[in-house]
């Protein structure tokens, strides 16, 4: 999909919606599952507790404080590492994945230290997003979210800085708009935009280098399968970048 192709909101909406059904299919009895943070994460949960309520039984670990509470309003139950070191599958959203690859950018909703943390204890990690979500190079039109500790970040953006990052400091989108973002972590985020990466493994390692950085946006050879929606309908695309479509049919996109 084109970026003068992309749909409107309601549509996106859509889109999404159609993304996560597919992807909660892969649920089954049993299993312990890892909820994603995000406005595709949310329709994934949605889907999840309508499964539930037709007879599935499942635990979930949830990304983020949003998600643990739109999961406890669902009745879904919730578990968390201390009774669980493994996760069988994780379903979440991206900001930016890589054609082939399926190389990702994750974090724009804030949660990326801990969506990490859950998608390195997955023996799967599903990917939810509409088409305007992939990129033939990470970083082609969203920065990489850096996690960072508030002590000494104007050094850490320094050191940042150097590696050719644009890094601007995100705020809160409270009702004071000085006022840093702070995530579940306590943790703070520097949104750096590199441009197209031509390198996103090295340019992993090397920001994890940096003295004061907890964690980036970068999930590198994480992700399989991811499903996309776009106007042509679902289609699930593994490592490879084969893609089968899914269900009957085409959604169509309104403009």
């Amino acid at each position: 999909m084109s970026a003068d192709a992309i749909p409107a909101d309601a549509d996106r909406d859509a889109l999404k919606r159609a993304a996560a059904e597919a992807a909660v299919e892969l649920v089954e009895d049993g299993m312990v599952v890892g909820l994603g943070t995000g406005s595709t994460a949310a329709f994934a949960v949605e889907a999840l507790a309508r499964r539930q309520a037709k007879g599935l039984r499942f635990v979930g670990i949830p990304t983020s404080q949003r998600t643990a509470a739109q999961a406890k309003a669902a009745g879904i139950p919730l578990t968390s590492f201390a009774e669980h070191r493994r996760i069988d599958l994780t379903i979440d959203g991206a900001d930016e994945v890589e054609r082939g690859t399926l190389n990702l950018i994750k974090g724009l909703g804030g949660a990326l230290l801990r969506e990490k943390i859950v998608a390195a204890a997955s023996r799967r990690l599903a990917i939810i997003v509409d088409g305007a979500k992939l990129v033939d190079r990470l970083g082609t039109r969203a920065p990489v979210p850096v996690e960072v500790v508030a002590f000494g970040l104007e050094a850490t953006q320094a050191a940042l800085e150097a590696l050719g990052a644009s890094a601007r400091l995100r705020l809160s989108p409270a009702h004071d708009p000085l006022v840093p973002f702070v995530t579940d972590s306590g943790n703070r985020i520097l949104d750096c935009s590199f441009g197209p990466i031509a390198d996103p493994a090295r340019l992993e390692e090397r920001i994890g280098r940096i003295v004061g950085v907890v964690e980036s946006g970068l999930f590198i050879s994480r992700a399989g399968p991811v499903f996309v929606a776009d106007a042509a309908g679902v289609h699930r695309l593994e490592s490879l970048g084969a893609s089968a479509a899914i269900g009957q049919g085409a959604m169509r996109a309104q403009t």
